[in-house]
């Protein structure tokens, strides 16, 4: 952590050219006293990452960014409130701290944090921050924090964001493969919590998730924007219940939610495509509540495996909707001939083509304002539903 970056000079410099090229600007090269042209234009990079993830960060004075791949791989201020919103409490250690965005949302919701980080410098970056921020109840712990779990010291929740990448720096795709490897120590922690919480990647799959778990009480699926951000597993010590899991798509104006038990054994309605079509959004998708959908909401499947559905009544709906214009078979006449543009927005649901083969053939450009859906019906037949958005 080079300090002479916060020089008032420096970050002045720093807030002029948020949005230049930053290889022009190391080419140009610019000289400060005890710094380089490439620390300073890491810092605008990271900067400008948190421009819309971190405004708190980013509006904040002499703050000090990590590389990019460290904010990359932070949480949002919106997805980190979320989670200050489940949990509470007098203390809460942070095995994983990182650059901290879920531990200062914590701060506001318990009496004291432990951030632990292995990496001195973002460690040392963390706590100038906190400083910054005014946040004056978290005590930065430079190591392993599993390390901390050797007294009998206890906690009123454990929370951790496991690695997703290997010692090879290569993607992971099942729990016990990141770091720390959360289910050969769940032991451990509940010898020194009752209650933990774990962020992690929409990459997992959640069933095989639940079997490296145990005591799991509620899954959290998160989108922003209906991109699927994180899951969220709370595990309450000797927790046997029903598990409920819930899908919470943040939007500009509103917040899509629903909810179902793990283990639902509901059974979907289908039918031919009605008057309307609906689009579950993509953290029910994930979550992979497609019978719920139907059995909640009173719609119909209009096949087992396409996951779109359809009612002749308009109704309120997790995802998007669309008024019916056309039906048709797949044959690239009849589709030009109904749409009269060469511009559509296209999605596939259980179609054996790709969007991009499908542009292919029938020279179909992105965009415009009809909606078409390449899917197969209940009749196992290849159709195309040409739509308008509600």
């Amino acid at each position: 952590m080079n300090k002479a970056l916060l020089n008032i000079n420096i970050q002045n410099f720093i807030n002029k050219n948020l949005n230049k090229n930053p290889s022009e600007l190391i080419l140009k090269g610019v000289k400060f006293q005890g710094v380089s042209i490439q620390e300073i234009v890491e810092q605008i990079v990271s900067k400008k990452k948190c421009q819309k993830k971190l405004p708190t960060w980013f509006t904040g004075k002499s703050i000090y960014y990590p590389n990019k791949l460290n904010i990359e791989q932070t949480s949002s201020e919106i997805t980190a409130k979320y989670k200050s919103e489940l949990i509470s409490g007098n203390t809460t250690l942070d095995l994983t701290g990182g650059f901290g965005v879920d531990c200062f949302a914590f701060a506001e919701k318990f009496n004291k944090i432990t951030h632990c980080e292995i990496n001195e410098e973002l460690s040392k970056i963390v706590t100038h921050n906190a400083k910054q921020l005014n946040i004056n109840n978290i005590t930065f712990y430079l190591g392993n924090g599993l390390d901390l779990l050797n007294n009998n010291k206890r906690f009123d929740w454990v929370y951790a964001d496991p690695s997703r990448r290997d010692k090879h720096k290569g993607k992971v795709f099942l729990l016990k493969d990141c770091l720390p490897n959360i289910p050969i120590n769940l032991d451990l922690l509940f010898k020194h919590t009752d209650n933990i919480l774990l962020k992690l990647s929409p990459i997992l799959d959640i069933s095989s998730t639940l079997k490296e778990l145990n005591f799991v009480k509620t899954i959290h699926v998160i989108a922003i924007n209906n991109e699927v951000k994180e899951l969220l597993f709370i595990l309450k010590k000797d927790f046997k219940n029903t598990i409920k899991i819930k899908t919470i798509n943040i939007k500009n104006n509103e917040i899509e939610k629903f909810e179902s038990s793990i283990d639902s054994l509901k059974l979907p309605t289908y039918s031919l495509v009605k008057k309307y079509l609906y689009e579950p959004n993509s953290a029910i998708l994930k979550a992979g509540l497609f019978n719920e959908v139907s059995h909640q909401l009173n719609l119909d499947k209009i096949h087992n495996n396409s996951h779109l559905y359809t009612s002749n009544e308009l109704i309120k709906f997790q995802g998007r909707r669309f008024e019916i214009l056309h039906v048709t078979s797949y044959n690239k006449n009849k589709i030009t001939h109904l749409i009269h543009t060469n511009k559509a927005n296209i999605t596939t649901r259980n179609f054996p083509e790709t969007v991009a083969q499908i542009r292919k053939k029938t020279k179909i450009k992105d965009g415009g304002q009809t909606f078409m859906f390449f899917t197969t019906n209940l009749n196992n037949k290849l159709i195309v539903l040409i739509c308008k958005k509600v």
